[in-house]
């Protein structure tokens, strides 16, 4: 794949956060193709369900999302990147979200050799939510 390297590593990590920000599919599809003039290929993946019991499902949506819209390859230098961004993004939300259930959306950005994949999450607390941001960045 030929990325273009005109985004390095803040950039990246804002549009990754930016997109999990997306409130609706037609939102997501206009920030992405913003973003490719950019120079930053993204994609992102819808995530509701308990927790803790979903961590390896969020790891595995953020692979798939990033490999189905062509964001890395099929190497393992790359899966391994997403997936460690991924863990490291849900490793910040953690603390606030162990036990309960979470919605919302993970966004995943490359620009070269930088990659970052952003979680937003609602956490369930009966009516009163609570919002999270984890971010993660890898070179890849």
């Amino acid at each position: 794949m030929d990325y273009q390297t005109t985004a390095g590593s803040r950039d990246v990590a804002r549009a990754a956060i930016e997109l999990s920000m997306t409130q609706s599919r037609e939102e997501e599809q206009r920030w992405r193709q913003t973003l490719r003039q950019q120079g930053v290929i993204a994609a992102a993946a819808d995530f509701g369900g308990d927790f803790l019991t979903g961590i390896v499902r969020i790891v595995e949506r953020a692979v798939v999302a990033a490999k189905r819209e062509q964001v890395i390859g099929d190497s393992h230098l790359e899966e391994g990147g997403v997936a460690g961004a991924a863990r490291e993004a849900l490793n910040q939300v953690t603390p606030k979200a162990l036990g309960m259930s979470v919605g919302g959306k993970i966004g995943i950005a490359r620009s070269g050799e930088h990659v970052a994949v952003a979680v937003f999450f609602n956490i369930g607390l009966g009516h009163l939510d609570e919002v999270c941001v984890g971010l993660g960045h890898r070179a890849i």
